[in-house]
């Protein structure tokens, strides 16, 4: 999918109208099948600009083109069809306590599926090698039937991942997936994603506090500080120099990842969203 934002500005939905927009005319476009890693400090923007992408959050300025159209100028049926083309990760996945791995993973099939193809999905849960092999990709495939309340945070988060893989979305937008991840994982987590998105053609968005991981696997950077984009560049044009520029007023994040989460199920914040 071809993504352009042109002018964008954006403020969070819970914001006063008076508040400093989160986005200011950002001006991005990526081509079909880009893989582009987004980072910068906390509080940059990073999450509200994968929301806008994922037609979660209107602009409030500039304009928003997924394959040449304009999401918010289409009529609901035709918004839900383009919402269904899309895969957004949360950093925290919204994944029910009682629920199954299994389940939790094929709900990436559900744009797909009709009301009773999805109920009854839920009850006797079809695609299972889908489920395992995109499990696997994680190394969770021995937990395919467990409940999502026995697992650590770090394999919530992986599992959110697995779901991806059976998505088959054309955009993959994925925010801050290795937060809870211990560096071998971390690695692995991000080619897993890397190397799902070239397999299916997807063109890949990812938030990342890791800024090394972002280097390794990623083949264009864009830094964002207070809602503005300070450079967008291929990698190796990412200095060392760029990179301390960016950070300068939180120089820990670069030096340190962000704090693992690992909040227990109960305490997972919800997320509402509107693409799978």
């Amino acid at each position: 999918m071809q993504i352009a934002l042109l002018g964008c500005s954006a403020q969070h939905l819970s914001a006063p109208t008076a508040a400093t927009p989160a986005l200011k005319a950002i001006k991005l476009t990526l081509a079909q099948g880009e893989q582009v890693a987004i980072i910068g400090p906390s509080g940059a923007g990073k999450t509200t600009l994968l929301h806008l992408m994922a037609c979660a959050l209107k602009p409030t300025e500039g304009q928003l083109l997924l394959d040449a159209r304009d999401p918010w100028t289409l009529r609901t049926a035709e918004l839900q069809r383009l919402r269904g083309q899309l895969c957004l990760a949360p950093q925290v996945p919204p994944l029910p306590p009682r629920q199954r791995v299994i389940t939790a993973v094929l709900a990436g099939l559900l744009p797909g599926m009709g009301l009773w193809q999805s109920l009854g999905n839920l009850l006797y849960p079809s695609h299972i090698d889908q489920a395992e092999a995109a499990l696997a990709r994680f190394d969770l495939a021995d937990k395919l039937f467990e409940r999502v309340d026995r697992l650590s945070g770090g394999e919530r988060q992986r599992v959110g991942l697995a779901r991806l893989v059976v998505a088959h979305a054309r955009l993959l937008l994925v925010d801050e997936p290795l937060s809870a991840l211990d560096p071998e994982r971390a690695r692995q987590a991000c080619a897993s994603i890397t190397a799902v998105a070239r397999e299916q053609r997807a063109t890949l968005v990812a938030t990342l506090h890791h800024v090394d991981m972002a280097l390794q696997h990623f083949g264009r950077i864009v830094g964002l500080r207070d809602g503005e984009v300070v450079f967008d560049l291929p990698t190796s044009e990412v200095t060392p120099g760029r990179l301390t520029d960016l950070y300068a007023r939180h120089p820990v994040e670069l030096t340190g990842a962000a704090p693992p989460i690992d909040l227990p199920v109960a305490c997972a914040p919800a997320v509402s969203l509107t693409c799978r």
